[in-house]
């Protein structure tokens, strides 16, 4: 079965990009059902590569491989997912902390593997991946010997796939508790419900950024979740940490995470709104040293973009006013389409309204196990500014 596509649609594949798009197609040739394997084809019949295809999503194809295979074998993931397991080997070791899968970026498009300790904790993003989920999950018990193996599918992304929101437990027992290492400490992992597969593995280096900015002063840490920078900062140095989060069972798992490390006498947190907690502080007169300002994404769509703009540019300005001299601000976007260049205007936008002076210290990115694909931006999502108040 193949994909042939219209007359000079070949250009972005050939530069390694993994997506075939719904207007990009020329004809089909053959029957495929939704999430059958295809070949792709230039226009001139140039072989492209093979991947998944889904005529009801926007992304009509997904390519795993340039070259003409059968990507429907399991040796073919247990060689993938080997590849994948390698990498973030050398990078980190045995670390129980760690995405072992990121989708394009491993040329496994619409899987996502995360471990937590024993457990395993998947998203199938594309109904190609979800109709090969026994495949995948074979391999990564013969690679990985999981104890419980989790599909963590409650993301929308899949609504435009065709795919139903769920969870559900494909193989084992998930235990009562599951923690995790990050640089040094122990944080507990909510598998089942936590926001997105349990924990927010991206950050980790990020949050080593705070060690020589925290100092011993206060540091407020909005959208806490489960309390990673909150904690962080308290080992730091950081003689007072207020964490701020709209949901309690997430300040459960952060007062948690604070009493497992032995922070909790200097890590305070409260069930609040974010922006009308800033309006609040800011009422009160109060100042912090440090503010750690990560958001979930505002941006669900590139239409929604500028709703979002105006969202960013109201909680920094508000996050920017209760800066102290000298304090530093580490603002974050998980939104891909919020691109690098126009969230710092945004933040441009907020340090002038606010009528704060501030020191561009860092842009930093992604967790190494977070691989940027350089031909798919669309794998370069994350941002984390680190601000300077003058």
């Amino acid at each position: 079965m193949k994909i042939i596509l219209a007359a000079g649609r070949e250009r972005r594949l050939l530069s390694g990009h993994p997506w075939v798009f719904s207007n990009e197609i020329q004809r089909v040739e053959g029957a495929p059902e939704p999430g059958d394997s295809v070949a792709v084809h230039s226009a001139r019949g140039a072989f492209l590569g093979c991947g998944h295809y889904n005529p009801r999503s926007l992304i009509s194809v997904r390519l795993l491989s340039s070259k003409p295979q059968d990507i429907d074998l399991p040796e073919f993931f247990q060689a993938r997912i080997a590849q994948a397991l390698a990498y973030r080997r050398a990078t980190y070791g045995e670390l129980d902390g760690v995405r072992l899968v990121y989708g394009e970026s491993d040329f496994l498009p619409g899987l996502v593997v995360d471990r937590y300790g024993p457990v395993l904790s998947l998203q199938f993003l594309s109904l190609g991946m979800d109709r090969r989920r026994d495949l995948i999950v074979a391999a990564l018990q013969k690679l990985l010997e999981p104890r419980a193996v989790v599909a963590r599918n409650d993301v929308g992304v899949r609504e435009l796939e065709g795919l139903p929101q769920q969870v559900e437990v494909l193989a084992g027992e998930v235990p009562e508790q599951v923690m995790v290492s990050e640089n040094g400490l122990r944080f507990a992992v909510d598998i089942l419900g936590g926001q997105k597969t349990g924990h927010f593995l991206d950050q980790k280096e990020n949050h080593q950024a705070l060690r020589d900015r925290v100092g011993d002063g206060r540091v407020l840490d909005l959208f806490c979740y489960s309390g990673a920078w909150a904690v962080h900062a308290a080992h730091y140095g950081a003689r007072e940490v207020l964490g701020v989060d709209i949901s309690a069972a997430a300040l459960a798992l952060a007062r948690g995470n604070a009493e497992r490390n032995g922070l909790a006498e200097r890590c305070r947190f409260t069930q609040g709104d974010v922006f009308e907690v800033l309006r609040d502080l800011a009422a009160q007169g109060e100042r912090f040293d440090t503010i750690v300002l990560d958001p979930p994404a505002f941006v669900k769509s590139k239409k929604r973009l500028a709703e979002a703009v105006r969202g960013y540019l109201t909680i920094n300005r508000r996050a920017m006013e209760l800066l102290a001299p000298g304090g530093f601000l580490f603002t974050c976007s998980c939104s891909y389409h919020m691109e690098r260049e126009l969230f710092l205007d945004t933040l441009r936008q907020a340090a002038a309204k606010a009528n704060r002076t501030l020191r561009l210290v860092e842009v930093r990115g992604q967790a190494l196990d977070h691989p940027v694909l350089l031909a798919c931006p669309e794998t370069d999502y994350l941002k984390c500014v680190i601000l300077q108040a003058l």
